[in-house]
Parts: structure tokens; C-alpha cells; sequence
């Protein structure tokens, strides 16, 4: 009988582990299309168009990964309040307005409802009832809470039943709920205040009889605080309405006003632009790293407000035009928690570079092994290439030798963990029963695959990795040649990268379907043949030799590729591709953008144009927010974007993708201590300016028009 091989579909043969078989919810399936979150670092709240949160849904008010709030339901004589409109007020903050209909002893229409809420160092919710009939009435207001405290893993697939283990002690007056639990050494509690004490608890509702006379408004505040913690942002303060009528002290406000201001002929890219700049405040997560405040980008909304390695560190390149500090923070932060020793359950190893932290009941128990988890095989490269990168606009020599002991621990990682088998490659395979089966940026089962639709075995050595490697190597030795003085290593990475160069593109390269670099080498060291997304950033790395990148560029714009929208993450062609799958036909603009800055590195302009404009066609679409991910449909046949059914929004490096992309037709480059410019503006974006852009410690501007521009340094 034959072995079962490790695949990413199933890395650990014999061992069935929970986060390969959870049933994933949509998102949000039970809040509907027009579902409202609000956001304030680590702490969110999901709840449906009314503002409720109904039992056994996704939402919720979840802090710190646990969920703290699980049902949070307002009823008016029994009845559910209807809404007339209701929409986020900024990114913490939201207003419901609503109305009643036909309900027993209450016409409709006949009450006024607004609920304003917002997160910060608590939850805050103000209700506002008015009477609009002509004589007093007296109506029932219930409003019903619920702690399940869930791990947020669970939210996405099923949540045990912690009853058990809950406590319940709510307040005699009845001014506060109050839910505790405690498990395993794993404390969490909730609790409910009120400024109007109800009239009766009910179970865990709460019950206000209130008499309003014609015209007469009622309101009450509830407040749940929320517990200090890592990433927990400075909160805004204040009275809600101050909160909501923007009179409140903003941070927010203040940090998105010291970024980069870019303005354009074009209304869309500008709202594109700006919108990307306050989304990615509204993601940013506060750390301390050496008693240094730091900032850095969370991933994204809902599922993903935590330190990533891959994305927050590709949001951190995106998003370096704009300002240094993002990408300062992600260096020290991801440094501060580089992996030290060898461990199969978090996949850790000596000079790794994180995947995942968590912190909710599950890690913290070590149930799954987010404290952090280290199952990435990208992430250690783009630390180096960011470190790199960030260099090159700030000519930061001390934070540059500060990292130093970091630097050589990740190039170590690189070539003796990394590499498995001493043949050059970096391969990656998990070694915990719970670890990602692909540990690449696609990384679901199927990310990656044959072009008949067979799952390679493991180690698996993709193909984009090894353009990352190359990269790193090669702007690490230009820091050996620089700041760390070491002339040796340096020469000595050169000549690594010249040969993985040489080698890759004999191993890589299949010539066949027009010719192609396959996505990655299987543990057989075969050629996984599919066309895919990959190319587009092995062009962004450097490792293509010019003579081939014309046949990667046709293949990349080829309608089995591109969908009008931008490249999909797998061709038409092959047999996995689903419009709709994760990464098996989808079109992410993180990706895309990634492929523009490589397609201008290589000359071919119009191609990167043109992803720029069919993706800021598709944001338009959205409220000028670029989801996660868009389905890979042909535009032609959809006429409008679609987007993928569980994408995070705003995610992090779907919110850079729109500077990376002003970047690319600019072609915006810091050279030996000045800016250097080189535009090519489609016609339809007319006049490019920017303002406050942060180089070398100080701030220029710029300005462009079609293939002019001109750089000089800000006034003051």
C-alpha cells in the first residue's frame, strides 16, 4: 500500500487538524450586503444595517480576538426597528437611523430611533427615541445582550458553548450587565453599563418603559469598556456626539494629516488615493518595541486586525512614498519578535520571520499556535527588502545598524532553513499539526497546483520566493557596501544571487503555452506548470533576464489572464481556475500592483497603465476602497466588478495597492539621496501633484503631467 505524501491539501497525512476542515462562514452572510463595522486597532464591531447583532451570526464586538459581545439586539414593543439609512461616520464611528413599523399599539413611522455608536478605549452607544405621534405614548424599548466569548477562530466556523464557565452578575439596580469567564487559566468579562437604569432585567435583557409626550426625546448611554492590550491604538475621547460630530480630539486625524497629500486632475484617483490613506490609519495597530512607540499596519477587517508578517510588510513597501513610519515599525516590531529557536507547533526557527500573532483564548492556551506563528516561507525576505527599502528613502544608517544582528539572523534562516535540501532553493513545508499547508502569499489548499489540477507534494519551492530571495540578497549586499560595512558579505551575497539567478532560470522556465516560469518545483523537483499571478512579481524582483520579460509581459496581458479588472491569480487555461477561488482565479490588487512596479521596471509602461486604470475603475465601484480580492470574470461579461464573497475590507495591502500604483506611473524612485521621477500619466489622469512626500528626512514635492515632472524640496 502506498505512503500518503504530505500536500498542502493535506500536509499532515493521518492527522486531520481543525484549521484544514473548519466549515468557513461568508462573510457576512447573516448581516446582509449592506452589513456596518466599526474599528479602532484591535477592536471591531459587525453588526446588520439596524445596528443589531443577531444570535449566532459573524458579528459582534470582538477585542483583542475574543468576542466579547455576541448578540446586541434593540426591539421596540417587540418589534425589530426598520432602517432609513445608516452608514460609518468615520472609521470608529457610526449612526443608525431608524423608524418603526406596524406594531401592536404603534402605528408605523410613528417613532423616531438613532443609534450612534463608536469604539475607542470602550464601546459607547447612544439611543435616541422621539415621538412623533400626537398624543403620549408608552412603548416597550428591550434591548438584549449576549457574551459567548468566542475565540475569533471560531467565529468563523462554530463556537462551543461556554455557558458552563460564564458567570453572570448583573447589577441590582440594573444599571450594568456584567458577564465573566474564566477557563484554563484564560479570563475574559463583559460589562454593560447604562446612564438610565432600565426599569427590569430580564434574563440578560435589558427593559426600559418609556412614556414619551408629542415631540419628546428619550436617550440612553451604554457603555462597555475595553480591556489595554497589544495594538490597542490612542483612542478618540469624549462625549459621543462630540465623538461623531467630529468636535472630539481626533489622533486619527492628526497622524493621516502628517501623510503625504496627492491631488489629481482626476477626481477618481484622487478620492482612491485619499481613501487609501484613511483606511490605512483606521488599520494601523500601536506596539511599544523597546520602550519606543511604534506604528504598523494590521492586515484587515474583520478577521485579520493583528501583526501579520507577509501583508504588513508588503503594505509597508506599498505605502513608504507616503511616510516613513509604517514601515519603521513594521522593521522593529517583526524584529522584536524574530524567531530564536526550533519549534514543530509554531513552525519557528532561528532567524524566521513571523506569519501571524494572536492573542485570543485559543493561542493564549496554545490550542493553535499563534503566539506568534512562524509558517511563512516569504516573510523573512521582505523583512530584508523592506529594511532595504526603507534605507533607500530615509538614509537611516543607525536604525539600518541597529538591525544588523536581525539582518544576518534572517539571511541565516534564508540559506540553512529556508533552503531544506542544500539544492538553493527556499522550499517550505509545515511541521505543525495545525500549520498552513502552502506557506507562500497563496497560501490556501489549492493555491497552488498543476495545470491538470493535481495538488503538488511538499516541500514545495514557489517560484516568486525565489524572486524574493534573489532580491533581498542583492539589496542586502548594496547595506554591506553602505552601513554595515562589510565588504566581504557583500560580495559574497552578489555572487549568491548571480548563481540562484542562473539556476532559477534554468529550473523555472518551461517553454511551453508560449512560454512561462512555472509556479514553483514540487518535492520531486518537478515544475508545477500553471500560469499564474507569480510572474508579475518575479518581474518586480529583478530575477527575469530582459530577454525573456517580453513573453512574461504577453502572458500576464493575455485575456486568459488579465479579466479587464487586472491579472488573475490563476490562467483561464487551466483546470483548477474558479473565478471566485482564493487564489485559483481571483484578481487581488495587492498582486497587481506588485506586477506594475515590476512591468515599469522593465520598460513596458502602457501594460503597468493599464492595470492602473482598470483597477481604479473597479474602486470607484466600491466607495473608492479597493476590496481584498475581485472575482476573475471577464469585465466584459460582468460590466461591473464583483467582488470575492469573504474579502476583508479595508484590508492593508488592498489599501496600498493604490499608492503603489501612483508610484509605478511615476516611476517614483529614491536615487542616492534625491527623488527621481520619470512619469507616464495616462491622458485621463491629466495633473499629478503631491505634497509632504518624506524622503532623506526631509519633505518634497512633486508634480506631473503625461511623460513631464519635476521633484523639488517642500518650502519650510
Amino acid at each position: 500500500m502506498a505512503v500518503a505524501r504530505p500536500t498542502p491539501a493535506d500536509p499532515m497525512p493521518g492527522l486531520v487538524a481543525a484549521s484544514q476542515t473548519a466549515d468557513q462562514r461568508a462573510v457576512p452572510p447573516e448581516l446582509g450586503p449592506d452589513s456596518i463595522a466599526v474599528l479602532s486597532g484591535p477592536s471591531f464591531l459587525y453588526s446588520d444595517r439596524c445596528g443589531d447583532v443577531p444570535s449566532g451570526s459573524i458579528g459582534g464586538l470582538v477585542h483583542l480576538d475574543t468576542r466579547l459581545l455576541s448578540s446586541w439586539m434593540l426591539t421596540v414593543n417587540g418589534g425589530a426597528f426598520l432602517a432609513l439609512r445608516s452608514q460609518t461616520v468615520d472609521h470608529y464611528s457610526a449612526q443608525f437611523v431608524l423608524t418603526n413599523p406596524e406594531l401592536p399599539g404603534l402605528p408605523p413611522n410613528s417613532l423616531g430611533a438613532r443609534r450612534l455608536r463608536f469604539v475607542g478605549e470602550s464601546f459607547q452607544e447612544r439611543i435616541e427615541l422621539m415621538s412623533y405621534r400626537t398624543e403620549p405614548a408608552r412603548v416597550e424599548l428591550r434591548l438584549a445582550v449576549a457574551a459567548d466569548f468566542a475565540d475569533l477562530f471560531e467565529v468563523k466556523s462554530g463556537v462551543p458553548d461556554r455557558s458552563a464557565d460564564t458567570v453572570r452578575r448583573h447589577g441590582a439596580d440594573g444599571a450594568a450587565l456584567s458577564f465573566r469567564y474564566e477557563r484554563n487559566g484564560f479570563r475574559a468579562r463583559t460589562d454593560v453599563r447604562c446612564s438610565v437604569p432600565p426599569d427590569r432585567v430580564e434574563g440578560d435583557e435589558l427593559v426600559w418603559e418609556v412614556e414619551l409626550q408629542p415631540r419628546q426625546e428619550w436617550r440612553v448611554d451604554l457603555e462597555v469598556p475595553l480591556p489595554p492590550g497589544p495594538g490597542v491604538v490612542e483612542p478618540v475621547r469624549g462625549d459621543i456626539g462630540d465623538v461623531l460630530h467630529g468636535r472630539a480630539d481626533d489622533p486619527l486625524r492628526r497622524w493621516t494629516e502628517s501623510r503625504a497629500i496627492l491631488d489629481s486632475d482626476n477626481p477618481v484617483l484622487e478620492r482612491v488615493t485619499r481613501k487609501s490613506r484613511y483606511d490605512l490609519s483606521a488599520l494601523r495597530l500601536d506596539l511599544e518595541v523597546k520602550g519606543q512607540r511604534i506604528m504598523l499596519p494590521g492586515a484587515g477587517l474583520p478577521w485579520f486586525l493583528t501583526v501579520f508578517g507577509r501583508d504588513t510588510l508588503i503594505t509597508a513597501y506599498q505605502t513608504l512614498a507616503a511616510g516613513p513610519s509604517l514601515a519603521r515599525g513594521a522593521l522593529l516590531a517583526l524584529a522584536r519578535l524574530q524567531g530564536t529557536r526550533c519549534d514543530d507547533f509554531t513552525d519557528e526557527e532561528p532567524g524566521r520571520i513571523l506569519h501571524e500573532v494572536r492573542s485570543g483564548e485559543l493561542a493564549r492556551t496554545g490550542v493553535k499556535p499563534f503566539t506568534p506563528y512562524y509558517g511563512t516561507a516569504d516573510a523573512t525576505q521582505l523583512w530584508l527588502i523592506l529594511l532595504s527599502e526603507y534605507w533607500r528613502w530615509s538614509r537611516d544608517d543607525d536604525l539600518v545598524r541597529l538591525l544588523r544582528g536581525h539582518a544576518l539572523a534572517a539571511l541565516h534562516w534564508i540559506d540553512d532553513y529556508g533552503d531544506r535540501d542544500g539544492d538553493g532553493y527556499v522550499e517550505y513545508a509545515t511541521r505543525s499539526p495545525e500549520g498552513l499547508g502552502n506557506l507562500c502569499w497563496r497560501d490556501s489548499p489549492d493555491g497552488v497546483s498543476f495545470s491538470d489540477g493535481r495538488i503538488p507534494v511538499l516541500p514545495i519551492a514557489s517560484s516568486e520566493i525565489q524572486g524574493y530571495t534573489y532580491d533581498a540578497k542583492l539589496r542586502l549586499a548594496e547595506l554591506a557596501d553602505g552601513p554595515l560595512a562589510d565588504p566581504p558579505l557583500a560580495a559574497r551575497l552578489r555572487a549568491d544571487a548571480a548563481r540562484l539567478h542562473e539556476r532559477f532560470n534554468r529550473d523555472f522556465w518551461l517553454d511551453e503555452r508560449g512560454g512561462f516560469y512555472a509556479v514553483g518545483l514540487d518535492g520531486d523537483k518537478t515544475p508545477i506548470d500553471s500560469k499564474t499571478s507569480n510572474m508579475g512579481h518575479l518581474l518586480w524582483s529583478g530575477i527575469v533576464p530582459p530577454e525573456r520579460a517580453g513573453a512574461v509581459v504577453r502572458q500576464l496581458m493575455h485575456e486568459d489572464m488579465f479579466s479587464g479588472w487586472g491579472i488573475r491569480t490563476l490562467s483561464r487555461e487551466d483546470r483548477l481556475f474558479n473565478a471566485l477561488g482564493y487564489h485559483a482565479g481571483t484578481v487581488w490588487p495587492h498582486d497587481n500592483s506588485i506586477a506594475a512596479l515590476g512591468l515599469v521596471r522593465y520598460g513596458y509602461r502602457a501594460e503597468a497603465n493599464r492595470i492602473t486604470m482598470a483597477l481604479l475603475d473597479a474602486a470607484e465601484q466600491f466607495g473608492y476602497r479597493l476590496p481584498e480580492a475581485l472575482s476573475g470574470s471577464v469585465r466584459e461579461g460582468t460590466i461591473f466588478a464583483v467582488p470575492f464573497p469573504t474579502a476583508c475590507s479595508p484590508q492593508a495591502w488592498a489599501s496600498g495597492a493604490p499608492l503603489a500604483l501612483v508610484r509605478a506611473i511615476l516611476n517614483l524612485n529614491p536615487v542616492d539621496g534625491r527623488l527621481e521621477i520619470d512619469p507616464d500619466i495616462p491622458p485621463e489622469l491629466g495633473r499629478i501633484t503631491s505634497e509632504r512626500v518624506r524622503a532623506f528626512g526631509r519633505c518634497w514635492d512633486l508634480e506631473a503631467v503625461g511623460r513631464t515632472g519635476y521633484v523639488r524640496l517642500a518650502p519650510g
